[in-house]
């Protein structure tokens, strides 16, 4: 009796078995390894292959990341693909395209041996310092061309500022980030001044409307006031990069892919060769928030334009706004307001990207031979006319 029960138990086991193990080989024949940053999207998130191309495009995933992109025998994502994917972790609405395969470019060997000699290119971080002739914009514009990011720019036009819009916009158009999806979000206190600019495709004007100031250094404050707040109830939903510009500027050449990082600063035109750290206009006193002792100091940084990842840029801007604040309620302020606390932060938190100062110069000044191109330069101006109470 005891033999026949263990026979058949046995025997149902082994059926159980065999079944298990067919339904496990099924089900594994049927899935690939999902690689998402979101929750799996079920509407319209199945990848595309466009066989001609070789590459995988996921659309418009509605959770709060870049969809499920499903992993292929051999694919690979450079460092900073990772770090782009990571940025856009957040986006609502995208277009995700990853090659698969070659990119069918033609450009010209890159060398090892043979590049420019007349400026460094590399901080001592090993961050890139960009300068024209560093890149190649053609491999650059591709990369970030199947990335398809959505691109934040900030300017504040208050007061008699307003009329420098309509040199920034077109010129804008002209130069900044060409192909790629851009929205100029205009803080203003007149928005009947904002003009009426022709935008190219998959770009525009958002007006967000501001209280005026009286005192230019509460202008330039406030910025950082209206960003932060903006950012988090707005502009996170609808960018990937965001960029702090200066209105009283004119792209006069291309500003283009190889300025996104996850943080790039700009190197101020007046302080970038032959200074000593000492010598840059840091906020010396300790009892502000800005504060950068003496023998401290990497290089001196402009705020009239800097940008990144769209949360690494809120986390700065509400830093700066923040430490304003708490500035002001020692009866302080910064010698050079944002600035000031700008480049405090870049201190102790290195930017993933340095720019030259070809990304922001200014037409008070000659550039000098290293500087090959200007790519956008502040106007002279008259001071104590634009501004509500005068001076520089």
């Amino acid at each position: 009796m005891l033999v026949n029960i263990s026979k058949t138990h046995i025997l149902i086991s082994f059926v159980f078995l065999l079944i298990l193990s067919g339904a496990i080989y099924t089900y594994l024949e049927n899935i690939t390894i999902p690689f998402s940053f979101c929750q799996p999207c079920h509407e319209n998130s199945e990848p595309v292959v466009d066989e001609v191309e070789k590459r995988v495009e996921t659309k418009h995933c509605p959770h709060m990341g870049v969809g499920n992109l499903k992993m292929k025998a051999g694919f690979t994502l450079s460092r900073e693909g990772w770090m782009v994917l990571k940025a856009m972790e957040k986006s609502k609405n995208m277009t995700l395209t990853v090659l698969l395969g070659f990119s069918r470019l033609s450009y010209p060997q890159p060398s090892t041996m043979i590049g420019r000699t007349d400026v460094n290119s590399v901080t001592n971080w090993n961050a890139p310092l960009v300068w024209e002739g560093t890149f190649d914009p053609v491999v650059i514009d591709d990369i970030y061309r199947r990335m398809n990011p959505r691109v934040a720019v900030v300017v504040l036009a208050v007061g008699k500022y307003t009329r420098f819009l309509k040199g920034f916009l077109e010129s804008g158009e002209k130069y900044f980030l060409v192909g790629l999806r851009v929205t100029y979000y205009i803080f203003t206190d007149n928005e009947q001044d904002v003009p009426n600019v022709t935008l190219s495709e998959g770009r525009k004007i958002t007006i967000l409307p501001v209280p005026s100031a009286k005192r230019w250094q509460d202008v330039v404050l406030s910025k950082m006031k209206w960003a932060t707040v903006t950012i988090d109830k707005q502009i996170r939903n609808e960018a990937d990069y965001l960029f702090m510009m200066d209105v009283d500027s004119v792209f006069h050449n291309r500003f283009g892919a190889e300025s996104l990082s996850q943080m790039s600063a700009v190197l101020h035109r007046g302080y970038y060769k032959n200074i000593n750290r000492d010598g840059f206009p840091y906020e010396r006193r300790p009892e502000s928030k800005a504060y950068i002792p003496a023998g401290e100091g990497d290089y001196y940084y402009t705020a009239a334009v800097w940008g990144g990842y769209l949360e690494d840029m809120y986390r700065l801007v509400k830093y700066c706004y923040e430490q304003s604040e708490e500035d002001a309620k020692n009866n302080i302020e910064a010698v050079w307001q944002e600035e000031s606390h700008l480049n405090k932060y870049f201190l102790y938190n290195k930017p993933a990207k340095v720019l030259s100062p070809e990304y922001l110069w200014s037409d008070y000044d000659a550039p000098g031979s290293d500087i090959k191109l200007i790519r956008i330069s502040q106007l002279v101006k008259d001071y104590a006319e634009v501004r509500p109470n005068g001076g520089h």
